[in-house]
């Protein structure tokens, strides 16, 4: 065979390194895109005068965009033939990354689980996204639903990893080259409030919300060289469960970081990612909303900058000002994303 049917669950085996097609160079272009796919405004990102300010050298990428290229390079032998993507763990965006920077990722299968139907598998990897140079900009673990091929076949040795609930905010503290905020402008910025402004159990709702057209997530999808099948081909999403192609979690993660600018204009930075689910899936036609909550502080020895733990959930075609969360042990119908992550907020 010359094409890649993608694998199931029985070609997986504990321990293996993958290391992923193809390079991914990262341009302004690709900016460009992201934003009017999102619509993100948070001032660091968006303007090279306000970062070279702060002593950047110019605007970095948005985390999610750096995330999304290096998770994309990853679904071809991770998740082409996935039925969902379970949640992540254990994310740490090492430094920033600036346009012109070529983006590779590798990752290890850290964990195999049967499902009792033997129909699919539960794959966990760690992935490590690195530039040219070797050097680690972002790892995180995540764990995905995978089709069996053959639901007789024999599967080898079976583990669950242990994963940190959080990441320990000392880790993350050197992600950011050490800021002048004495030059961060808070009206350029979009809102007043810094990292002293924000007490632990505080509930934010974004108040705004998107509604995601079929073009969009297909042209995000695209964008970020993603290529599972439950994305992109609905004639064969015609036979699954829902009937129609899912829309790439990613995109609803994206969705929600840039709705939260309202509220959390300077939690400019990701820092880390402790946990996350997708909790339902979303179609083209809904409405995306989101609210947040500060699950924690943590000062890191900077005098620049803390970090924020944050909760971000996002809801489909339900407003946010009643907080829709956990019911019992499930969720209000609506959920679709809960996103655990650490954030950096100026001083």
């Amino acid at each position: 065979m010359k094409t890649n049917p993608g694998r199931f669950f029985e070609d997986y085996r504990l321990g293996e390194t993958i290391r992923h097609a193809t390079p991914r160079t990262v341009t302004t272009g690709d900016v460009a895109l992201y934003t009017a796919l999102y619509g993100p405004r948070f001032a660091v990102q968006s303007s090279d005068a306000f970062a070279r300010a702060l002593g950047l050298p110019r605007s970095p990428l948005d985390d999610l965009l750096t995330f999304h290229v290096v998770f994309g390079k990853t679904v071809p032998d991770i998740s082409l033939n996935a039925v969902a993507n379970l949640g992540y763990a254990e994310g740490g965006f090492r430094r920033p990354v600036y346009p012109g920077e070529t983006l590779s990722t590798v990752s290890e299968v850290i964990g195999l689980k049967e499902s009792s139907n033997r129909q699919t598998g539960v794959v966990y990897v760690r992935s490590v996204g690195s530039d040219e140079k070797g050097e680690t900009v972002l790892s995180y673990c995540r764990w995905v639903l995978v089709r069996k091929r053959d639901p007789e076949a024999v599967i080898g040795e079976e583990h669950v990893p242990s994963l940190a609930r959080v990441v320990d905010p000392r880790d993350l503290a050197g992600a950011l080259p050490r800021l002048d905020v004495s030059a961060y402008d808070l009206d350029l910025a979009g809102s007043p409030h810094r990292f002293g402004d924000y007490a632990r159990g505080e509930r934010i709702d974004h108040v705004d919300g998107m509604t995601v057209e079929e073009a969009e997530h297909q042209i995000a999808t695209r964008l970020f060289q993603n290529t599972a099948k439950v994305h992109f081909d609905n004639h064969a999403a015609k036979d699954t469960r829902f009937g129609r192609r899912l829309i790439y979690g990613g995109h609803v993660i994206s969705l929600a970081r840039a709705l939260s600018f309202n509220g959390l204009a300077n939690a400019f930075a990701l820092a880390g990612i402790n946990a996350g689910r997708h909790v339902a899936p979303l179609f083209s036609g809904d409405t995306v909303y989101a609210w947040s909550e500060v699950l924690d502080t943590a000062d890191i020895g900077r005098d620049d900058v803390g970090l924020l733990r944050l909760r971000t959930v996002a809801t489909k075609n339900q407003p946010c000002g009643a907080h829709p969360d956990k019911q019992g042990e499930g969720y209000d119908p609506a959920v679709i994303l809960d996103l655990d992550y650490w954030a950096f907020m100026p001083k």
